[in-house]
């Protein structure tokens, strides 16, 4: 695993889920715009309450920092093209907003 800081926009809204054992985890998306016109998907995972609270505030289109544990993957598009991912468990988030 890396240790990374990512800055991107909220794809997907932030879903709550619950595993097996009960216990409440947050999922979302994210896409970093760089080099590549697409962009690059960061599929985000929280666990911490602080953590998922803070990603269920942010709104669809925000921008949001976040910190945490990456694994690089690829993905293949419907076309066969291939495309870079990474997954993240979120440890921090980061959002700037006016007041």
């Amino acid at each position: 695993m890396i240790d990374g800081l990512v800055a991107g926009r909220l794809w997907s809204a932030a879903e709550r889920r619950v595993d097996k054992a009960g216990k409440s985890y947050t999922v979302a998306r994210l896409r970093v715009t760089g080099v590549d016109v697409d962009g690059v998907l960061v599929n985000l995972i929280a666990f911490d309450p602080r953590v998922c609270e803070l990603l269920h505030d942010a709104q669809e289109g925000e921008a949001v920092s976040v910190s945490g544990a990456l694994t690089p993957k690829v993905w293949t598009d419907k076309q066969g093209n291939t495309k870079p991912a990474l997954d993240m468990v979120v440890h921090r988030v980061l959002m700037v907003r006016p007041d």
